[in-house]
C-alpha cells in the first residue's frame, strides 16, 4: 500500500469532535429510527441501553474489552445481527469550494454541513442526497495548502443512480463538467451508464435507474483476489454478496457487496481484472465509515478473518465517540463507528 503523504488522522475525519462537545444530547427516537430503520423495533442490548454518554461515564473500558472474547461461530452470527450501514466515504480534494460547487450544481447534491479545524489545518464538507442519519454521503477533506493528490490505480469510481442519464450528462456538459464516457449500455450488459470526472479527477458512474432512496449508490474498489475479498467482507464485515458477474470478453469480474438490495442501499463494488494482483492506492481516497453496535467485537471479528487493525477500538482521546479502524486484505481502509455515538454527533 502506498504511503499516504497527507494522512487523514481519525480525528480529522468525520469523527473529529471538539473536547467542548463532551456534553452530548439524548438521541431522539426519530434519529434512531432513521439510522436503524425497522430493526429498531428490537430492544437495544443491555450494554447499549445502559451506556453513559461521556467518556468517564462509559463502562466500555475494561468491561467492554473483556466482552470481546468471541468464538468463530458466534462471530458469524453476531456480525449478521449487528446493525450496520455504510455511513460515508472520505476522500481528499485540492479546492473545496470548487468541488462543492460541482457536486451541488452538476450532481444535485446538497451541502449538509461544513466544518473548519484551523488548529489542525483542514476543512471537512459533507454532501449527499439526504440527511446523514439515513443516507450514505461523501465527506470531502481539504488539507490547507495541498492542491492535488494522486488517485492511484486502485480506486475505481463512485456510483450515482439517476432516472435519465442523457439529461444528466447534458446538464453536466452545460455546467462545464468533463464527460469521459458518453451514455450507452454497460459493457456486457444492458444498463445505461455514463462516466464523468469531478474537478479532482475522481470518476463518477451515472447509472440509469428508477427512483431510489439512495442515489449515491456505489463505491468501486479494485482487488487482487476477488474470492478472498468476498470471503473477508462476508465474514468480517457482515456484508452479503448481492451478485457476482464475470465478463471474460473484457477480462474482469465484479462482485456487489452490501447490507441490503443495491437498488435501495449503497453498496461496495469489488472489481478483479484478470491477472492483476496489486494496485497503487495513491494518497487521495481515504476510507469508508460503517456503523456498528460494538466496535470492540467488530475489531475482534476483523482480526479473526485476517484483517489488520490499524486503530484499536475505543473512544477517541478526550471524547466519547468509539471507533476502530482496519485494513482489508488488499489494504483498503474502513472505520467502524459506534451507532449511538454517531447519532449523538448529528444531534449537536
Amino acid at each position: 500500500m502506498a504511503r499516504l503523504l497527507f494522512p487523514l488522522p481519525i480525528a480529522a475525519s468525520s469523527l473529529h469532535l471538539a473536547a467542548s462537545r463532551l456534553r452530548l444530547p439524548v438521541v431522539s427516537a426519530a434519529r434512531r429510527e432513521a439510522l436503524f430503520g425497522g430493526r429498531m423495533g428490537a430492544r437495544l442490548p443491555a450494554r447499549l441501553a445502559t451506556r453513559g454518554v461521556s467518556a468517564s461515564a462509559d463502562a466500555g473500558g475494561s468491561a467492554a474489552r473483556a466482552s470481546t472474547v468471541i468464538g468463530p461461530e458466534e462471530a458469524l452470527e453476531w456480525v449478521k445481527k449487528d446493525r450496520r450501514r455504510l455511513l460515508h466515504v472520505v476522500y481528499r480534494v485540492g479546492d473545496l469550494d470548487k468541488t462543492i460547487k460541482f457536486y451541488t450544481e452538476c450532481l444535485g447534491m446538497k451541502l449538509l454541513r461544513k466544518r473548519d479545524i484551523p488548529e489542525e489545518r483542514y476543512t471537512n464538507a459533507f454532501l449527499g442526497y439526504g440527511p446523514e442519519d439515513s443516507h450514505f454521503v461523501v465527506e470531502l477533506t481539504y488539507n490547507y495548502g495541498v492542491e492535488s493528490y494522486d488517485i492511484g490505480s486502485g480506486f475505481g469510481h463512485f456510483g450515482i443512480a439517476v432516472e435519465d442519464v442523457e439529461k444528466t450528462v447534458e446538464l453536466i456538459k452545460a455546467k462545464g463538467g468533463m464527460v469521459t464516457r458518453e451514455p450507452g449500455p454497460v459493457k456486457g450488459g444492458k444498463s445505461v451508464i455514463a462516466f464523468i470526472e469531478d474537478p479532482d479527477g475522481y470518476k463518477f458512474e451515472l447509472i440509469e435507474r428508477g427512483p431510489t432512496p439512495e442515489p449515491l449508490c456505489q463505491v468501486m474498489l479494485r482487488v487482487g483476489d476477488l474470492d478472498r475479498a468476498i470471503n473477508f467482507y462476508e465474514k468480517a464485515f457482515g456484508m452479503e454478496l448481492l451478485r457476482k458477474k464475470d465478463n471474460p470478453q473484457y477480462k474482469y469480474t465484479i462482485a456487489m457487496m452490501g447490507y441490503g438490495p443495491e437498488d435501495k442501499n449503497a453498496v461496495l463494488e469489488l472489481t478483479y481484472n484478470y491477472g492483476v494482483k496489486e494496485y497503487d492506492k495513491g494518497n487521495a481516497y481515504a476510507q469508508i465509515a460503517i456503523g456498528t453496535d460494538d466496535v470492540y467485537k467488530t475489531a475482534e471479528v476483523v482480526r479473526q478473518n485476517g484483517g489488520q487493525i490499524t486503530r484499536e477500538p475505543g473512544p477517541l482521546p478526550g471524547i466519547s465517540t468509539k471507533i476502530t479502524a482496519c485494513l482489508d486484505p488488499d489494504g483498503w481502509k474502513s472505520v467502524f463507528v459506534d451507532n449511538l455515538d454517531f447519532l449523538k454527533e448529528l444531534e449537536e
